[in-house]
């Protein structure tokens, strides 16, 4: 039989960690704090990449791609910045044999050597908007990883932009944190709460930070995608200025926003059970299944059985479905259903003698793993309906769960109380030292001021001064 995982109830660590290698989606690298992401998990990610990159695309980004290597001078020219990263920064000394005049960091992130790149680019407000995107590694040194969620070194994608004024620059960074909730509720069914950062946790060197925050099974928060209105700090720092159509210069405003592999992570996180991976249907890379069961079957019917699935495959992938028939005789039909169910297939049709004896076959969808007699005239339709209400379901499923797991709380020892039971919305006086307390005494941290959360005022849970409104506290990834 199929590999089995540690059920989530007696170690919820446990299954993410087995899910993930027995799924085959990544593996444990020798380069310590790295992974391998295996054909299973890559497989994803190119649809997330084909996906999101088609959205960018369509509001005009235009992708490019800049050094891996930045040297060390840039990073320090933004002081925050530089600050921000410095505990994980990965630096180059040595290079052919011989010790470098300036060390290279590898980047943690693009916005000082692309500003660069822009302060050479960049002469005139004709030149503006300028939009880019960039698919690509980076490197930060982290202490405590895991597999998608958090690692050394893991892949991205960075988009840069820059704008004659303020607001466009916000207009922009709004725009696309709406393309990140976008992907993340249509494509990957996972629910998110698009919002603020607190300035203690904006992004270093921003203005502004807003990111959408999603809930997992185990009630923790996972930032999902983040936007920043970058203002003018890069800007100034590396002289990234055009003659405006007042015919003064003026410095550009700029954001920049980022999502990642750890979408994976979420997608794991948000969907799975214990017999393994529940994907999506709209960024899966395979919708559907076909295992012929030939059993005692005779010759001729073996036969039959499996030009009918393979006929069946061809109309399924003309109707733009990712199909494969499982057809390998070495292995028994449970053991097909374990190993599909594990690594996340759809939609399982079972198609034998009898089920051709008598028009139909039979379809199980991952998530219910419930049979259903379906006649073959209708299914490929079928499929597709059943593809499609999955879909729904499953959104509708993490968002009840949510929901379900948000609560409102109005005193310090509440707050302390609910820690592990999901959102907490709870005042805050927006003194960064009572958040501070707060994450030492409880492990609860600010996720985002969601748009959709009504701002009133009131007093802090835990120093009584006022408040401007709730903001969702929640343990984190």
């Amino acid at each position: 039989m199929a590999e089995k995982l540690t059920p989530r109830e007696k170690g919820f660590s446990e299954w993410y960690v087995d899910l993930v290698q027995k799924a085959k989606l990544a593996d444990y690298s020798d380069v310590k704090g790295c992974m391998v992401i295996r054909p299973n998990g890559y497989a994803l990610w190119e649809n997330i990449q084909r996906t999101m990159d088609k959205m960018f695309k369509d509001t005009g980004v235009k992708n490019a791609y800049f050094p891996l290597l930045i040297p060390e001078s840039f990073l320090k020219k933004e002081a925050e910045h530089v600050e921000g990263f410095n505990p994980q920064l990965a630096v180059v000394t040595h290079a052919g044999g011989q010790k470098l005049e300036e060390p290279y960091v590898i980047r943690p992130t693009s916005e000082t050597i692309i500003n660069r790149s822009f302060s050479k680019w960049i002469q005139s407000y004709r030149d503006l908007p300028l939009l880019v995107n960039q698919w690509a590694n980076v490197m930060r040194w982290e202490m405590r990883t895991r597999l998608f969620l958090r690692t050394t070194e893991f892949l991205w994608q960075e988009g840069h932009t820059c704008h004659e004024t303020e607001a466009d620059a916000e207009e922009r960074t709004l725009q696309m944190l709406e393309v990140y909730r976008t992907f993340a509720e249509d494509y990957m069914a996972m629910p998110v709460l698009p919002g603020r950062k607190s300035e203690s946790e904006k992004f270093a060197g921003a203005l502004r930070t807003y990111s959408i925050e999603a809930m997992m099974q185990d009630k923790k928060a996972l930032q999902a995608g983040t936007s920043h209105n970058l203002g003018q700090n890069f800007a100034k720092a590396f002289d990234t200025t055009f003659q405006g159509r007042d015919g003064k210069v003026h410095h550009v405003w700029q954001t920049s926003w980022g999502s990642s592999t750890r979408l994976i992570g979420g997608l794991i996180l948000t969907h799975s059970d214990d017999a393994g991976l529940v994907v999506p249907p709209r960024i899966a890379a395979t919708h559907v299944v076909i295992i012929p069961i030939a059993g005692k079957a005779t010759d001729a019917e073996k036969t039959q059985v499996m030009e009918k699935s393979h006929a069946l495959a061809a109309d399924l992938r003309k109707a733009g479905l990712g199909v494969v028939v499982d057809d390998d005789e070495t292995k028994g039909p449970g053991f097909k259903y374990n190993e599909h169910e594990l690594i996340g297939t759809c939609l399982r049709i079972e198609l034998g003698p009898k089920d051709l004896a008598k028009g139909s076959c039979v379809m199980v969808r991952r998530d219910l793993r419930q049979k259903e007699f379906v006649s073959l005239d209708e299914a490929v339709a079928k499929a597709q309906a059943m593809l499609d209400q999955m879909q729904k379901d499953l959104f509708q499923k993490a968002k009840d769960f949510r929901d379900s797991h948000t609560f409102e709380v109005n005193s310090y020892e509440e707050l302390k109380a609910r820690a592990e039971d999901g959102f907490l919305l709870a005042h805050w006086d927006l003194d960064p030292k009572t958040e501070a307390r707060i994450k030492d005494e409880t492990g609860l941290t600010t996720r985002c001021r969601p748009f959709s959360l009504k701002q009133e005022p009131g007093k802090c849970v835990l120093t009584g001064n006022p408040s401007p409104g709730r903001i969702v506290f929640s343990k984190a990834y």
